[in-house]
């Protein structure tokens, strides 16, 4: 495979990860980690930010959006398992519903989705060619994928599927209603979501894969990549969870190559125990959330061990991805997860920031076994 003028010793990171991703000793575990670039890689024109440009999801300018992408990675340093990467045709924390009707309501922050079911109603549910945001994120994706050749790779839109989608559709509230009281049509609505799911990650794995066929979704996998997520399974037992999840990640896990579970907050940790059932699933990311200890913290040691004793991988990170804490900091939370993991502190990735190209040298070397 060819380096990316951005990672120039890109083929030996994926080699690590594909290592890695297929059950393989790289000697420590995964690092995700960047610092800031000296230089730029490259001489980009800037652009000016055009007028109702709201959030980086924007839909107020395709040229815009493209410009985004191309400097995006341009500042940065990408060491350890790091990828230069952007998801050019992302346009809400929930793609899906809004190729599935729902209008996005652009904030400074994000774009929030409009329900657009007031009624349980299935017909809603189909593949539309035509629906602008569904045209704009592929044209996005597309245009996206020509910017990023040997330069970064692409990413995928942030699809969102399952419940959360029939949230945005139907609101939560509704949805949680209909999950008592119609629970025939919550199923037969989280069967065709699926399908349609895939409608749309097809042609977008196509325009987002490597010439290897590999993909990036908050990591690169040497294949079709797939992440999941029910943020609001945490108002909802484990029982239900079951009942109405397992079988929509069972089946996205095994319609793709590798797969990665989004597990948001404390009050979905009761789902660890469903999720270790799906002996499909490969990964799970773990995201204590605002005003919560850190995912490296003891209190969360009970749950990380039942992940990885099911034989599956754990992401998290060790501050925000692209922060540059006090260098000091971060060995801390590193040593306690290697100090309490053992040599199953292999099976994680990590995602961190540093301030130097020396810095991330010395925690790789600092986290390896």
């Amino acid at each position: 495979m060819s380096s990316l003028l951005y990672r120039p010793d890109w083929p030996e990171a994926r080699e690590r990860l594909s290592t890695w991703w297929n059950g393989g000793d790289i000697g420590r575990p995964v690092v995700q980690i960047s610092c800031p670039r000296a230089e730029r890689w490259e001489a980009v024109d800037p652009m000016p930010r055009p007028e109702g440009w709201t959030s980086r999801y924007s839909t107020a300018s395709m040229e815009y959006k493209l410009h985004l992408a191309r400097t995006a990675c341009l500042g940065r340093e990408f060491l350890g398992e790091s990828c230069p990467s952007y998801a050019t045709g992302d346009l809400a924390p929930n793609c899906l519903a809004l190729y599935l009707g729902c209008q996005g309501t652009e904030t400074p922050e994000s774009v929030w989705c409009e329900s657009c079911m007031p009624e349980p109603d299935l017909a809603q549910l189909v593949y539309d060619p035509e629906n602008f945001y569904w045209q704009f994120s592929r044209e996005a994706t597309a245009r996206g994928k020509e910017l990023a050749a040997g330069r970064f790779l692409q990413g995928f839109p942030d699809l969102i599927e399952g419940l959360d989608t029939l949230c945005a559709l139907r609101g939560t509230q509704e949805t949680l209603i209909d999950m008592i009281e119609r629970p025939d049509f919550v199923h037969a609505a989280m069967r065709q979501l699926t399908d349609l799911y895939f409608r749309y990650y097809d042609p977008l794995y196509e325009l987002c894969r490597d010439e290897q066929g590999g993909s990036h979704w908050w990591i690169y996998a040497p294949g079709r990549l797939v992440k999941i997520q029910c943020d609001m399974s945490a108002m909802i037992s484990a029982d239900m969870f079951r009942e109405f999840m397992n079988p929509l990640v069972r089946e996205m896990t095994e319609r793709t190559a590798y797969s990665l579970y989004h597990l948001d907050g404390p009050d979905a940790l009761q789902h660890v125990e469903p999720l270790c059932e799906i002996e499909t699933l490969d990964m799970i990311q773990w995201q204590p959330g605002a005003g919560a200890a850190g995912p490296w913290y003891p209190e969360w040691w009970p749950y990380l061990h039942r992940i990885l004793d099911a034989g599956k991988k754990i992401q998290i990170p060790i501050g925000k991805p692209y922060a540059e804490w006090h260098f000091d900091d971060i060995h801390e939370p590193l040593t306690m997860l290697r100090d309490e993991f053992g040599e199953q502190f292999k099976q994680f990735d990590l995602h961190l920031g540093a301030g130097s190209r020396e810095q991330a040298a010395e925690l790789l070397d600092f986290v390896s076994f």
